[in-house]
């Protein structure tokens, strides 16, 4: 059975654009709701998907946060080959990361990092027991036999860990950057995430350099909450904060 790969989408509106970034293990899926929503009250939403995902998770394992790098870049910069000179970033996980280094890295009107990691211990394990579940589920869905998901998982258990690792740099690298974020920005992170350490968000709103900056706490909420309970909650404030931004004003 051939599973139709997740893909990029955009979704045109006006002329402010959001770029949505995945997380780790994630697709363009983990911000669909958040783009639709968004693009309903005008705005164009771009949503990219980085090297070794949405294919067989063996793949993923030989891939780098550089690599998922050069696709957002590609995204950011599709964005502005299209005309869109106003350009936000929001992203989930790893793309809360990778929208704190695009608010340094380029021009963007505000950022939002959703459950965005800055703390490294204990990382790779918790980055490891996910890619784990994730690379079963991927089997299963691939129609897999039990005794074939059985040993294609002893295998993929012998893998090096050099992609996880590669994470921490860049959490390493971000966290040391952040006094280079001054975007205006709303942190978002769920009080039940089981993958993030609550003090990340935290860091992220107290080590930036933003004049205009807001922590905004989701009770209800695990790590990826974009497809959580207080998902409606989280589309409108981040609309609100968008809606806020100075876009007429050039840098």
């Amino acid at each position: 059975m051939k599973i139709v790969p997740p893909k990029p989408f955009t979704l045109e509106g006006g002329k402010r654009a959001v770029l949505l970034l995945h997380a780790f293990t994630g697709s363009p899926a983990d911000v669909r709701m958040l783009a639709r929503f968004l693009n309903k009250k005008g705005y164009t939403c771009h949503a990219p998907m980085y090297k070794g995902h949405g294919v067989p998770p063996e793949e993923l394992m030989e891939t780098s946060w550089e690599e998922w790098w050069q696709d957002v870049e590609k995204a950011y910069d599709h964005l502005k080959n299209e005309g869109y000179e106003k350009i936000a970033v929001c992203g989930l996980s790893l793309g809360g990361l990778f929208s704190l280094k695009v608010g340094y890295t380029f021009d963007v009107k505000g950022i939002v990092p959703m459950c965005a990691p800055m703390t490294v211990h204990g990382n790779v394990d918790r980055l490891h027991a996910g890619v784990l579940q994730y690379a079963k589920e991927q089997k299963k869905l691939e129609k897999k036999s039990a005794e074939q998901i059985e040993q294609e998982m002893k295998e993929f258990k012998e893998l090096p860990l050099d992609t996880l690792e590669s994470i921490n740099e860049l959490i390493e690298e971000i966290k040391d950057s952040l006094d280079m974020v001054f975007d205006p920005m709303m942190v978002v992170q769920a009080k039940n995430d089981e993958m993030v350490e609550l003090k990340s968000a935290e860091i992220i709103h107290d080590e930036a350099s933003s004049d205009r900056k807001e922590l905004k706490w989701y009770e209800n909420s695990t790590h990826v909450i974009t497809l959580g309970p207080e998902k409606d909650q989280l589309h409108e404030e981040i609309y609100q904060f968008l809606e806020n931004l100075d876009w007429e004003v050039d840098k």
